[in-house]
């Protein structure tokens, strides 16, 4: 009993990869296009795995995928895989359940973008000393450098008012969050219907506040097609 309490929570990384990248336009998921000849999906997995800090790693993929077993991935020992969902809430939620009878209800769960390849090992590190002690957990998030507009649409989009942007942030990944309460976080808000859109909005639904790590801009996900080159530039600086 003794040795259990003075053992720390371990980490444990979800990748959700069930996507179908409808914006990227191309003929295979974004996940599994390619810069320098490599995956986005290696990229990202091996960046966060080499790292040594996680326990293991769970990647939900899409029941039609047929390019994970061309990945280098696919023979890393230190990944498994599940079954993913229709929404990325989904597949994480499935991941959890992957993952039931491994972890500790107090272990941390990182889930981190796969279309997110430049994530700085520095960021990692910064984001898991910041929040290990803390009872919820939080994310790598950015301040919003930009002047906003919210748009007033009829015909050609005009600037119905500029937004205020002192508190606002662009979320990134990883999100850090405690086993449990993830995973009861996300069930309820999925039962409730609640928008989804990344783990800490369902950590927020559940009333637990995440707290808001700065990380680099330089952590962008892929999502159109001339973000494959902007990555491919911030790779090769790394």
């Amino acid at each position: 009993l003794c040795e259990n309490l003075m053992t720390s929570p371990r980490l444990w990384l979800i990748v959700p990869a069930a996507g179908i990248g409808q914006r990227m336009r191309a003929e295979c998921p974004k996940q599994y296009l390619r810069i320098n000849n490599r995956f986005i999906l290696d990229i990202t997995l091996s960046r966060l795995l080499d790292t040594g800090r996680f326990t293991g790693c769970m990647v939900p993929l899409n029941a039609s995928d047929h390019w994970w077993p061309e990945s280098d991935a696919s023979n890393d020992n230190r990944i498994q895989t599940c079954s993913g969902g229709v929404e990325r809430a989904d597949s994480v939620l499935s991941a959890l359940h992957a993952l039931k009878e491994q972890v500790a209800p107090d272990d941390w769960v990182l889930v981190h973008d796969a279309a997110r390849p430049c994530v700085h090992s520095a960021d990692l590190a910064n984001l898991v000393s910041t929040l290990m002690d803390h009872p919820v957990g939080g994310l790598l998030a950015a301040p919003v450098a930009d002047t906003l507009k919210r748009a007033d649409f009829g015909g050609l989009p005009e600037v119905a008012e500029t937004v205020d942007r002192s508190q606002l942030w662009r979320a990134l990944t990883p999100q850090m969050f405690r086993y449990s309460m993830l995973f009861s976080a996300l069930e309820t808000a999925l039962q409730e219907k609640q928008p989804v859109t990344d783990e800490s909005s369902a950590m927020e639904f559940s009333g637990n506040m995440p707290v808001l790590v700065e990380g680099r801009p330089d952590n962008i996900k892929i999502t159109v097609p001339a973000d494959l080159d902007l990555a491919g530039f911030i790779l090769s600086r790394f």
